[in-house]
């Protein structure tokens, strides 16, 4: 898809591109947003138990874990 500089266009073309855009978006399906957290909280809560970063990594398995301390006598 080619780069369209809008600076260069006409007020009708600059007019045309925004009726596209508004014809496209007339279409899309709106969902409530109190049901689209219900369902992201869901998903969440149903991986809860794999997600590493709610569980954290095993130290067996980390491999920035550290290998030695540092001792200064």
């Amino acid at each position: 898809m080619p780069v369209i500089n809008v600076e260069d266009l006409t007020d009708k073309d600059k007019a045309l591109m925004e009726v596209n855009q508004l014809k496209v978006e007339v279409k899309l399906e709106r969902w409530l947003t109190s049901k689209c957290c219900e369902e992201i909280k869901d998903y969440i809560q149903a991986g809860v138990e794999e997600d590493t970063l709610v569980k954290g990594i095993a130290e067996d398995k980390n491999p920035f874990k550290e290998k030695g301390g540092c001792v200064i006598c």
